[in-house]
């Protein structure tokens, strides 16, 4: 008992108390090592007298409450980040449901009326009254969509533009959280702390329209200043000039804007707008940034006239956004615009007939960039290679707009056609004016880059059962299916002091493989911006002064297959290895864009180049593509826009017209072929099967896989009808295993060199394409450690057994097999092929 209570004062002199100072001396040296070692915990205690009365056991239980405090800290200020986050979006939730309350009571109310007017018409047996029905239903549908009609008001007078100005905030707000338009919930968007928000789009009314509401972490005020920098979220937006600005009594803005955006296609005019934009706050504080077009119909002033544009109209639209309790806003955005949809071709009039392509091009891209700049003003997204949030964006920016000017072509920029002995299916523009670079994107320093000018050679087409973010992914990962390295060195020559060492390009036989580096990503990860490097093989002296390394800049978007109406785009540029954040961009590529569906009447699987001069006709009556057979079912339509620009000089023009032209020619051909491999229909479409291949190359590796097998397992693998080599080849193609053959190198990766039809199938890919896809790559962790024990087996003895196992094909779909057989390859003189060559052959393979 005696010693017990001598202990407990003992073990109660541990717990100090720390004095100020003391505490002050600690902070200061947790926030420069929170975790110091026993070595700088003894060493603290040596230059700091005033902690010489605490053990050394004591300071480290100080550190680790220290860590363990500043752990619960940053945990409880996530939390209560996150019950802000979930406490605004359950008032927005509330506010959803409640407008969708009002709506379906409005629906009931015209359904009622619907059937009492039907039941008045039934019964009415004279032609007044029924005329007299129907102007009366007219009369309540024009109510659902009200056109106000105003008398010319005086373009000089304020009062009139205010007045106009508080229409359109009217019709904005009673879009933005009212009634005014019947809006369905856009698939695949669901509401959440950290979901990009509720999206929707209308549905039976004028124009197109689209909605969209979120919570972003940035004060009104700055959300504002982003949504009205226009180009920098509007990927279409080609300028946009404020040619007025009239402040007003209650502390808000008008502004008169012009504003040009581009085609998305070579097939079709671009738009203009002339409206007026007012911004204004509310009672409650809320920013209100709203915007219609100036017609005959809403009065003010004409807007500038416009030669190469078609005149679209913008609906009451803008952006709603309301101060959040603890910082942070919520923000409404409606576009609502009338795209002219008779003056395209009937073919692509579902682009400008879509809400759903307008959501993903404006409403969804708005709320997107908003979103990106608050987390990266937050710090919540770091990026590497040392690049600025601010020019990473600058980047996707540059490409995006260098891309849209290639497909446009405007005259007042530079560009004038090339002309042609007749139509063409590739068109060729080109631009000798400096001025088209120092007026949009460059300044006068770069145009000495470009040479004496700049070369574009585009197209346009129409596909169909091919899903754009599958083939824009195709054509992103297996760059050897479509390019030309030859090409890709000229393209990349007019970085150089001396950019035209190669006079002309020419096709290169030599392989080239890419190795793609993510530069960055948005928060969505619905765009890409990566740095490709290109690697020449040279196997011929002459070829070795083309097989260098070369690097494009790379932005790729639209590649995610559950996003409905997006734009999927692949649109590279020739750099530097180390290039310059206002480095000279020249972009070249692919841009994909879905229809709606839509029954056509083209032969099964149709995809073909549209005749850009003749074939498309402009007006409401009926046109088809040329061709015969009877309507499809509901089929996956797309347009497929093409560019690929060129540097020249004045004394190569003709030659570098020449080569671009056939550039593009087979570029074109090769998606073709691609779109047929994978397209997801291809089955029951009734295309012709792959083609076989009949070169001496794989006549002869044929006759050596079959023979090894036959060497090693003692057993034919093809059925002995004919030992002729085509015989062979044409059995082992159609046969109904996945048989493939790869390459055994010293240190590096197997790469596949050969594949039957069903091997093809399996990795869903072509036989351009094979060669870009390692073994590696496809089996997983189970499946390479079972070949790896298994090598040296094959090795020696010439064949091995693989269990059943699961295979990732190159489109990232699992692939099951019953079993897989690997033997190694050996030539007529049973000896080994150089550098080791594996077959493989997987049993009963199927898509998971």
């Amino acid at each position: 008992m005696a010693l017990s209570m001598h202990k407990e004062p003992l073990d109660s002199s541990k717990y100090v108390r720390y004095t100020p100072e003391q505490v002050e001396a600690l902070e200061r040296v947790y926030n420069e090592c929170p975790k110091p070692s026993s070595l700088r915990r003894q060493q603290l205690i040596r230059d700091c007298p005033i902690l010489s009365n605490i053990e050394p056991k004591q300071i480290k239980v100080w550190f680790q409450n220290r860590r363990c405090r500043e752990k619960q800290r940053k945990e409880a200020s996530g939390l209560q980040t996150v019950n802000r986050k979930l406490t605004a979006m359950n008032k927005l939730l509330m506010e959803e449901n409640d407008r969708l309350q009002k709506q379906v009571s409005h629906l009931v109310y015209e359904n009622g009326y619907m059937k009492q007017q039907l039941h008045t018409a039934s019964a009415t047996t004279t032609d007044n009254n029924s005329c007299e029905s129907v102007v009366v239903s007219g009369q309540h549908q024009q109510q659902q969509n009200p056109t106000p009609r105003h008398p010319q008001r005086d373009a000089n007078n304020p009062a009139g533009l205010l007045t106009i100005a508080e229409e359109t905030l009217a019709e904005f707000l009673s879009k933005a959280t009212g009634t005014a338009v019947n809006w369905v919930q856009m698939i695949g968007m669901k509401p959440g702390p950290d979901s990009i928000g509720i999206v929707a789009v209308s549905c039976n009314c004028s124009g197109v329209a689209a909605r969209t509401c979120g919570l972003v972490s940035l004060e009104p005020t700055k959300v504002a200043e982003i949504f009205k920098d226009r180009p920098s979220w509007f990927r279409d937006c080609r300028c946009i000039d404020i040619l007025s600005i009239i402040p007003t009594a209650n502390g808000g803005t008008i502004e008169l804007i012009y504003m040009q955006t581009y085609a998305p296609t070579t097939l079709a005019a671009a738009r203009d707008f002339w409206t007026l934009r007012y911004t204004t706050s509310l009672e409650d504080g809320s920013v209100v940034i709203c915007e219609r077009s100036l017609t005959s119909s809403t009065g003010g002033p004409t807007g500038p006239p416009s030669s190469s544009f078609v005149r679209a109209e913008m609906l009451p639209s803008g952006i709603l956004i309301r101060p959040c309790e603890g910082g942070g806003s919520i923000i409404h955005i409606v576009d609502h615009v009338d795209l002219d949809v008779w003056s395209v071709p009937e073919v692509l009039r579902p682009l400008y007939e879509s809400s759903k392509i307008l959501a993903q091009k404006m409403t969804i891209a708005a709320l997107r960039h908003i979103r990106q700049i608050a987390q990266e003003t937050n710090g919540e997204i770091q990026y590497g290679g040392g690049r600025q949030p601010a020019v990473l964006r600058s980047f996707s920016q540059r490409l995006c707009r260098g891309f849209n000017d290639a497909v446009n072509g405007f005259i007042d920029d530079g560009w004038s056609l090339m002309g042609s002995g007749g139509v063409e299916d590739v068109t060729i523009m080109i631009n000798s004016s400096p001025g088209k670079f120092m007026g949009s994107q460059y300044n006068a320093s770069m145009v000495p880059s470009f040479g004496q000018g700049v070369l574009c050679a585009k197209a346009s087409m129409l596909l169909q059962n091919v899903p754009p973010a599958l083939l824009v992914r195709f054509l992103r990962e297996h760059r050897s299916e479509w390019a030309d390295y030859g090409v890709d060195t000229y393209s990349a020559a007019c970085l150089k002091p001396n950019p035209y060492t190669v006079p002309c390009a020419r096709p290169s036989g030599f392989p080239s493989s890419q190795v793609i580096l993510p530069l960055a990503q948005t928060v969505e990860h619905e765009e890409f911006l990566e740095v490709v490097r290109l690697e020449g093989h040279a196997f011929t002296p002459e070829d070795v002064a083309l097989a260098q390394d070369m690097y494009l800049l790379q932005l790729c978007s639209g590649i995610d297959e559950n996003a409905v109406g997006a734009c999927a785009q692949l649109v590279c540029a020739p750099i530097d290895e180390s290039f310059a954040d206002n480095a000279p961009l020249l972009p070249s590529g692919f841009r994909v864009i879905p229809l709606d569906p839509k029954t056509v009447m083209d032969g099964p699987g149709s995809i073909r180049t549209l005749d850009l001069a003749s074939t498309l006709e402009v007006g409401p009556g009926s046109n088809r593509l040329s061709g015969d057979g009877e309507p499809n079912k509901y089929n996956l339509r797309s347009v497929l826009t093409i560019a690929f620009q060129f540097t020249f000089e004045n004394h190569l023009r003709d030659d570098v017209a020449s080569m671009a032209r056939q550039y593009v020619r087979s570029v074109v051909g090769s998606v073709q072929r691609v779109a047929m491999a994978i397209a997801p229909s291809r089955v029951s479409s009734g295309l012709e099967p792959k083609t076989l291949p009949g070169s001496p190359e794989a006549l002869t590796l044929v006759r050596w896989i079959c023979q090894s097998y036959r060497i090693h397992r003692g057993g034919e693998l093809l059925r002995a009808d004919s030992q002729a080599d085509d015989a062979l080849l044409k059995q082992l193609w159609y046969h109904s295993d996945a048989i493939m053959c790869c390459s055994l190198k010293t240190n590096a990766s197997p790469v596949f060199t050969f594949a039957n039809q069903a091997g093809l199938d399996m990795l869903e890919t072509t036989l351009v394409a094979l060669q870009d896809i390692m073994l590696d790559k496809i089996l997983d962790d189970a499946g390479g450690r079972i070949l790896c024990s298994e090598f040296s087996k094959i090795m020696q003895q010439g064949y091995a057994h693989l269990p059943a196992g699961i295979c990732v094909s190159s489109m990232g779909r699992p692939v099951s097999y019953e079993q897989a057989i690997a033997w190694k390859v050996v030539d007529d003189n049973e000896e080994e092929v150089m550098n080791h060559c594996l077959a493989l052959m997987f049993i009963n393979w199927s898509f998971v």
